[in-house]
């Protein structure tokens, strides 16, 4: 990268970008959410796009991701989930990932999109990572949202274990027991028996990027988070193995992409791929050993191919859309 691209690109990935707001959206139960808003560029409006992070992010980790999808003629919006990022915690440990249901999680995420479909205009799609992705997959399956065509960057729809599922709720559920709903599960990173100095090998294969996370961390403290509770560990077990039951995915009728970084060392590729054939209207993209878990993060080859992606898919899913929504109407 040279000089003048780094300057470049550290000014879109290192400051709030411009014609930007930040605020606070406010849940059914008075629990306050950091919102982040892009206004739609005046010129060939696309429509409103919705971007999820994942277990731990920030919304700060993907500003070059908004700055590609304004620029591409779409209203970007953001949140923090309840209880990471600069949403507030759940435990009283603030560096512990808790929840004390996935449901909370997908309550929030009802009332927003329906509040954000109200106030903005179409269509709508959502673009969601990792964590983000099952719980929008969840809220789907639910039946609880519905924008126009969905986006999953590495879904957690399973985890890189040893062990299945089963076996990993019931270790959980032991491990509860013994210690606590709020205990970290395992002492940093991501994975246990990763350490914090090898956490970046399991996110990116692009240093700059990564080094990004850390510059916001350090200029914004509260927003870093650690490893998930026991709890989170737990619930998440339960709600993957809720999204494998059969006739599940299998109603969600909402086209859907899925980028699969087949060496991710975080979820599952196999269940990715195993969800994508359920789900009746999906597309998979898959990547090789050049992509790590964060695709949208990931150095320039394999996050421009990831964004053509996405921007290929949804021209083609909504090349239709006005003209239906006005026979609709």
């Amino acid at each position: 990268m040279s000089a003048q691209n780094k300057i470049d690109r550290d000014q879109k990935a290192r400051q709030f970008p411009p014609n930007s707001a930040l605020d606070y959206w406010i849940a059914a139960d008075g629990w306050r959410l950091r919102h982040l808003r892009l206004d739609q560029p005046v010129a060939a409006p696309k429509g409103s796009l919705l971007f999820l992070g994942g277990r731990g992010d920030t919304m700060e980790k993907y500003f070059e991701s908004y700055d590609h999808w304004r620029n591409m003629g779409w209203a970007v919006e953001s949140v923090d989930w309840r209880g990471q990022g600069g949403s507030g915690r759940n435990a009283a440990d603030p560096h512990v990932g808790h929840i004390d249901d996935f449901a909370t999680w997908i309550g929030d995420i009802t009332t927003f999109v329906r509040d954000w479909k109200l106030r903005t205009a179409g269509p709508h799609v959502i673009v969601a990572h990792s964590m983000g992705g099952h719980l929008v997959t969840r809220a789907l399956a639910e039946g609880r949202i519905a924008p126009d065509a969905a986006v999953l960057v590495a879904p957690m729809l399973g985890f890189a274990a040893p062990y299945p599922l089963n076996i990993g709720l019931m270790i959980s559920r032991l491990m509860i027991r013994l210690m606590g709903r709020e205990k970290a599960a395992w002492k940093e990173s991501e994975k246990p028996g990763v350490s914090e100095h090898l956490r970046a090998h399991l996110l990116t294969h692009d240093p700059d990027r990564y080094a990004d996370e850390m510059w916001w961390r350090k200029q914004n403290p509260e927003i870093e988070l650690g490893p998930p509770s026991w709890g989170w560990v737990e619930r998440a077990y339960e709600s993957v193995i809720g999204l494998e039951q059969p006739g599940v995915l299998e109603r969600i009728t909402v086209p859907m992409l899925l980028l699969n970084a087949t060496a991710d060392k975080l979820v599952s590729t196999k269940a990715i791929d195993r969800g994508a054939a359920r789900l009746p209207r999906a597309h998979v993209v898959h990547f090789g050993n050049e992509a790590a878990h964060e695709l949208l993060r990931e150095a320039d080859p394999v996050r421009d191919r990831a964004l053509a992606a996405i921007d290929d898919f949804l021209a083609t899913t909504l090349k239709n859309w006005r003209s239906t929504e006005l026979c609709n109407g």
